[in-house]
């Protein structure tokens, strides 16, 4: 049996897309994804925090879906993840601020969907902030 280059180049395209219209895909019930992006409160551009010292986020939760797909965090922009594993229901998180490049900074809010906080500044224990920022 001889096959040639386009004949296996049509076998293949025929099965390629003979798989990509199969009814299976939409036998599979996916649940709904629910993208809550809260408006965040604090920090705001007015807003220090202090190496060292206890910091909160606050972001508005009065119109949070039934259901949210995704746990929640924390993320301050060149450093990390500042919090985890509360429930963007409760409203606000609390943690202690870490050694971190004090000046101007912000934070994301991550849930099903990511928003940013304003630039807000955070100042080291002995009230210096980076000037070079």
């Amino acid at each position: 049996m001889n096959f040639s280059v386009a004949s296996l180049f049509t076998t293949l395209f025929i099965f390629f897309f003979s798989v990509q219209a199969s009814p299976l895909n939409a036998l599979v019930e996916r649940k709904p994804m629910d993208v809550f992006v809260p408006k965040i409160i604090k920090p705001d551009s007015e807003t220090f925090w202090t190496v060292g010292q206890e910091a909160t986020v606050v972001w508005d939760a009065s119109t949070a879906p039934e259901n949210i797909s995704n746990g929640a965090s924390v993320v301050l922009h060149n450093y990390g993840i500042l919090a985890k594993g509360f429930s963007l229901r409760d409203g606000n998180v609390t943690f202690k601020v870490p050694i971190v490049r004090t000046g101007p900074n912000f934070i994301t809010l991550f849930g099903d969907s990511g928003n940013y906080s304003p630039v807000f500044t955070i100042q080291g224990a002995d009230g210096s902030v980076d000037s070079s920022s």
